[in-house]
């Protein structure tokens, strides 16, 4: 670390991107949430219509969530490295083997934010499983779901495309499984072009 580093870390010390305490200078959180995030269980499931199994790393609360919000609404772009580390180490052997595919955002969302955090999380994972990374999926119209009620998202779900042949074996990625609804349709698009297996990952689950 140099010299303007330390002095700027002593002057502004970083903050936990879930709590916002401070950390230390290389941690994206701190050691209290690390440790409550570490106890989080995650829950493997069968999965929502046209999703051979769901696996996510926690439920959709406390520190989890946090992350989810800073990755998603502050920009906290090293979130989605950490939430990607804890979805390799703790997700079954058996299910990560394929090409990892982004759930895609909404392209109003995607302007607004100026990223698309299922995408970075998506690289981030890809990366971390030192596999590849697929960007065939598109998400048409300007609906998105979140703010959505549970009836209203299974009922209109997002419309998404294949743009691209769908690799056969497929790691889905998104930051937070709801009502599977988003699942469902990147999952029937994907077969439509010609995924066989379609496993997805996601880093948090509301319960």
């Amino acid at each position: 670390m140099g010299l303007l580093q330390v002095a700027s870390s002593l002057l502004a010390p970083p903050l936990c991107a879930a709590c916002g305490r401070s950390c230390r200078a290389e941690a994206v959180i701190c050691t209290r949430c690390s440790r409550t995030l570490g106890a989080a269980a995650p829950i493997l499931s069968g999965g929502p219509q046209g999703i051979d199994r769901a696996w996510s790393s926690a439920p959709h609360d406390g520190v989890a969530r946090s992350l989810v919000g800073a990755l998603k609404f502050r920009r906290l772009l090293p979130v989605a490295e950490l939430m990607a580390d804890r979805m390799h180490w703790l997700a079954p052997g058996h299910l990560l083997g394929g090409v990892v595919v982004p759930v895609p955002a909404a392209p109003p969302r995607m302007r607004s934010r100026g990223f698309d955090p299922a995408g970075e999380l998506a690289m981030a994972l890809a990366a971390s499983l030192e596999t590849d990374l697929a960007l065939c999926l598109a998400r048409r119209g300007r609906g998105h779901q979140v703010g959505r009620g549970r009836a209203e998202r299974i009922s209109r779900p997002p419309l998404i495309e294949a743009i691209a042949a769908a690799p056969r074996s497929v790691l889905l990625v998104d930051d937070v499984l709801t009502t599977g609804a988003t699942l469902t349709s990147c999952a029937m698009a994907l077969r439509a072009a010609g995924a066989k297996r379609v496993v997805a990952l996601t880093f948090t689950r509301r319960l």
